[in-house]
């Protein structure tokens, strides 16, 4: 198996990225109208990680129609995409990894992400997680809908499989390839408690779409 770039991974997917996560991957379709219902109702300002085309921000739409978005994705086809799919709305667009960005300080009442994390190693998630925290407002919510590991023992077996074709291949420690690693859900609740959420939990799950809710 020879690992890609992030980017370049869903820049040629792109045609059928939306049609693959609402038909074929188990979970997606229900998980963006979970995810939606679950933000609260004041919710004015939202941090989207690895948004893509805009799939989770459909519902979201429905629900808060002036959401002003801020949305960040390794793929500026994908951008391009989502920009396209919502004339008119309040967006900012950034391009590049959210792997050690600062977001701010107390900037979004709520974030989401939307089966991403789940090619990260549990050292950039954990940064990830602390940056996300920094940048929502007190009491903030962060949603993480996302590909979870059945076992410890799955997850451990993803990852020494991603680690021993990086080695054959040469990759450089930090270049963001597209592999799966997912966690189980109980390490990906640890991880928010390290990261500084006061309260995080799994609050739905189909097939292993495992959709999780963490506060500030």
């Amino acid at each position: 198996m020879e690992l890609e770039q992030m980017d370049n991974f869903f820049t040629k997917r792109l045609d059928m990225y939306d049609v693959h996560m609402m038909n074929d991957v188990e979970g997606c379709r229900e998980g963006y109208k979970h995810m939606a219902a679950l933000l609260p109702e004041n919710t004015k300002t939202l941090l989207d990680l690895g948004c893509g085309t805009g799939l989770e921000l459909v519902p979201i739409f429905e629900r808060f129609p002036r959401l002003a978005v801020t949305g960040i994705d390794l793929s500026l086809a994908m951008l391009a995409r989502l920009q396209a799919k919502f004339p008119g709305k309040d967006l900012t667009l950034l391009c590049g990894s959210y792997i050690g960005r600062d977001f701010g300080s107390r900037q979004f009442d709520a974030a989401v992400s939307f089966e991403t994390l789940h090619h990260l190693s549990h050292e950039a998630k954990v940064s990830v997680y602390s940056a996300v925290r920094e940048a929502l407002k007190e009491g903030g919510i962060y949603l993480e809908c996302d590909f979870a590991a059945a076992s410890q023992k799955e997850e451990e077996t993803f990852y020494a499989e991603n680690e021993r074709l990086r080695r054959e291949q040469n990759i450089p420690r930090g270049e963001i390839c597209h592999f799966d690693t997912p966690c189980t859900a109980e390490h990906e609740i640890a991880m928010l408690r390290k990261a500084g959420f006061q309260s995080a939990e799994k609050v739905w799950q189909q097939g292993n779409t495992v959709l999780i809710s963490a506060g500030k």
